[in-house]
């Protein structure tokens, strides 16, 4: 049986401006965007059209999601972007107003550098060098 994760959840304050962010900042693609009546959404984006995995938006509806977001991971690197051209997205990024926590550098596993998103969660863009 072949598994894989298929969504990850991500709280946000509202289903538009988290588009707006992860698609014309982030240059990730929106993948699904239906919606059901009285406010229910099924939004999900990636990196690419192709990536297996996929960020599910979840509207913080409740006071406890609503302490969660942007803080998921506590101040931890909540989720990891791949890149197979560091500089290229990274520079694209950066021109569409990315806020990004340090200059790339280079580790054992590559290269990488961590962002911001619209509330705070830290993701880590890495080209990986097959280490």
């Amino acid at each position: 049986m072949q598994k894989k994760i298929g969504h990850v959840t991500l709280l946000v304050k509202n289903f538009d401006e988290a588009i707006e962010f992860y698609t014309e900042k982030a240059g990730f693609v929106l993948l699904t965007d239906n919606h059901f009546g009285n406010g229910m959404r099924w939004v999900t984006v990636a990196p690419s059209k192709d990536a297996q995995t996929a960020i599910v938006f979840v509207v913080a509806d409740t006071e406890a999601k609503q302490d969660r977001v942007g803080t998921q991971a506590a101040n931890h690197v909540f989720l990891v972007v791949h890149s197979d051209d560091f500089y290229r997205d990274y520079e694209q990024m950066k021109a569409n107003g990315v806020h990004f926590l340090s200059e790339p550098k280079e580790v054992p596993w590559g290269i990488e550098a961590v962002f911001e998103d619209l509330y705070g969660n830290r993701l880590d863009l890495v080209q990986h060098n097959g280490f």
